[in-house]
């Protein structure tokens, strides 16, 4: 079964997520906006989700965990919780 180490800042508007995603690519750390920003109680650790199985997730989030390149922030990704910036950080098969 698949697993991967993933991240992720959750916020209520695709403008703000795409804010933040602009911010991190100039240099600003992941973490701190995800601490800062993120409506998700993962927020307070940096956004980190730790290991989880493909299918525990919703299937939009799957699908960027899963199949995106990892070490790049992906998003926005919309799912029924709002807006999200998703960083795969490792992955098995």
């Amino acid at each position: 079964m698949k697993s991967a180490t993933a991240r992720h800042l959750l916020v209520d508007s695709e403008e703000l997520c795409l804010e933040l995603k602009e911010r991190i690519a100039k240099g600003e750390k992941f973490e701190d906006l995800a601490k800062e920003y993120s409506s998700c109680p993962s927020g307070a650790r940096g956004g980190d989700l730790g290991n989880f199985f493909q299918g525990q997730m919703v299937p939009e989030f799957d699908k960027v965990v899963f199949n995106e390149a990892i070490n790049v922030v992906h998003g926005p990704v919309k799912t029924d919780f709002g807006y999200h910036l998703l960083e795969t950080t490792s992955r098995r098969d």
